[in-house]
């Protein structure tokens, strides 16, 4: 393992910096040493920065970096690294990049040929993982799904299918409704809400979606930043033309035609245009 070695000034560079996403001791050594010594740090939300800084007692520059501001700082901070500095880049809490601004940024960088390099630390996402009692050796990141209903349960649908945990970040007011969709869209599948992570009052609430959804709904929202962790589908038993067509009539019934195609994609795994082009058959569709 390298060993740091602290020096008066950073070389010049980009540095992503992951920050604590509660408990204000979940920093790296490396990352106190670079926050204090750099020349600028990018904060999604300086006054949200400033209260770290001052518990670890960090004097630094600072500058807002978020989705409001971007196009025009990018530039900016280009000319800063061009001239040598060293800058950090900070999100609210966690790892900068997972559903925070800063990609463009480090594109930018990387195609201008200035140096990039992380700075690891905490995240959410792997926290709320390893809490979850559900597979790890293979998870996808979903980020936010959609607020409007519609478009949240189409994305659902495209997800079902994949072999693989699946990971969400969720609002409060919406934990119950997305819950609820989850559950018509993947089944009973086991599944964790995990909040107000690494913090006082830290929660992690097991059972199925099903199960999750009626607790929230009678509880109403929790408080705190809240990640969703959904175990992957069972394994299936190949199916026979007959079962397909036959689960297919059933959802043809009582749903559109993309609606009923979206559930049985959902439902056993198979490629979307399969199923359209045999529901297309089923029901005497151009």
């Amino acid at each position: 393992m390298e060993r740091d070695v602290i020096s008066a000034r950073p070389d010049p560079g980009l540095y992503v910096t992951a920050t604590p996403i509660g408990n204000a001791r979940d920093i790296t050594l490396r990352a106190l040493d670079l926050l204090s010594r750099c020349d600028l740090v990018l904060c999604e939300d300086t006054r949200v920065t400033a209260k770290l800084f001052a518990i670890h007692n960090i004097q630094a520059k600072t500058a807002p970096y978020h989705d409001h501001n971007a196009a025009e700082m990018r530039p900016r901070i280009l000319k800063r690294l061009e001239a040598g500095e060293a800058i950090a880049l900070v999100s609210d809490a966690g790892t900068p990049l997972v559903s925070d601004p800063g990609f463009k940024l480090v594109q930018e960088a990387v195609a201008a040929g200035h140096h990039v390099t992380t700075l690891p630390g905490a995240s959410s996402v792997l926290a709320a993982l390893t809490l979850a009692d559900l597979p790890t050796d293979r998870f996808f990141f979903a980020g936010f799904l959609s607020s409007r209903q519609e478009a949240r349960r189409k994305e659902l649908a495209e997800l079902a299918a994949i072999p693989a945990t699946l990971v969400f970040l969720e609002s409060a007011n919406r934990l119950a409704a997305v819950l609820a969709d989850m559950a018509a869209a993947l089944g009973g599948r086991q599944a964790a809400v995990a909040r107000e992570l690494t913090k006082k009052f830290e929660e992690v609430r097991r059972g199925t979606l099903g199960e999750l959804a009626a607790h929230y709904e009678e509880a109403g929202p929790p408080r705190g930043e809240i990640v969703i962790v959904v175990g992957p589908p069972e394994k299936r038993a190949a199916l026979c033309a007959h079962e397909i067509d036959a689960m297919l009539e059933n959802a043809l019934s009582r749903a559109s035609l993309k609606d009923a195609v979206a559930e049985v994609v959902a439902m056993t795994g198979l490629p979307r245009r399969d199923v359209y082009a045999r529901a297309l058959e089923l029901s005497g569709a151009k």
